[in-house]
């Protein structure tokens, strides 16, 4: 039996992507419950209707902290709290707009999950210690100068998942940290390059989370491209510094 049985969740940018599809597979593992998060809830509507009662719409822009208060106000149920939310500039440093997307990036992708995870964490405590999932990037390992300042703000979620999970181990919540290559989402339509179904990530995800794992490299390309950074991350990031230019 799934450990998702039966338990209540919350996944932030909920409405298209990872988030709609982390939705459809928490419920398809017997979540109890789903609070889809979302800066307009309208767009969560047809998720609502098909769900027969279990998703939730909750009104959740990360990057505003009078939201996070509410969610967590509203959803004192939750268990597993998915930082799926997050934004990309495609931008790298010498970009003249560099300052101001790197800004937006980290207020939603780093700065985001902070607020979430520290709204949540007592929520997490009082129903048991549960779990929270960091969604981050194989950008988290490697800078790929195509998307700098997203790959920057992506080692800071890499950095936020290790302290955490070193912070909310007393109060017996897990936390995982998510480094996946391309995903066939909105986000990667620009690149022409082999995708990985978001159902797919969403399968290995959970079943991370049922099997206890902390850290997953859910498709190929990222378990081609951390393994070669372990073997020698020097020519690794070479390569990737090379072969990823912007422009």
């Amino acid at each position: 039996m799934s450990k998702i049985e039966g338990q209540v969740a919350l996944v932030t940018g909920a409405n298209r992507g990872m988030g709609r599809a982390f939705v459809n597979g928490l419920l398809a593992r017997g979540a109890a419950k789903v609070y889809a998060g979302a800066r307009n809830t309208e767009a969560l509507a047809d998720l609502v209707a098909e769900a027969g009662g279990r998703v939730v719409a909750i009104k959740l822009d990360v990057t505003k902290a009078e939201d996070v208060a509410s969610a967590a106000a509203t959803a004192r149920d939750v268990s597993v709290l998915i930082n799926n939310a997050g934004t990309a500039g495609f931008s790298g440093f010498v970009n003249p707009d560099a300052v101001e997307l790197g800004r937006s990036e980290m207020d939603t992708n780093y700065f985001g999950p902070i607020r979430v995870s520290q709204a949540f964490a007592p929520v997490l405590k009082n129903n048991g210690g549960g779990a929270i999932i960091n969604i981050g990037s194989i950008a988290s390992h490697i800078n790929f100068p195509v998307l700098g300042t997203y790959s920057a703000s992506k080692a800071a979620v890499h950095s936020l998942t290790q302290g955490l999970r070193a912070e909310l181990a007393g109060q017996g919540t897990s936390v995982i940290g998510v480094y996946p290559g391309p995903v066939d989402t909105d986000m990667a339509a620009q690149f022409d390059s082999d995708k990985t179904a978001p159902q797919e990530i969403v399968r290995q995800v959970l079943d991370a989370l049922d099997s206890g794992q902390e850290e997953v490299f859910p498709d190929p390309v990222s378990s081609q491209v951390y393994g070669q950074f372990l073997s020698d991350p020097a020519a690794t990031a070479k390569y990737i510094g090379q072969t990823y230019l912007p422009g």
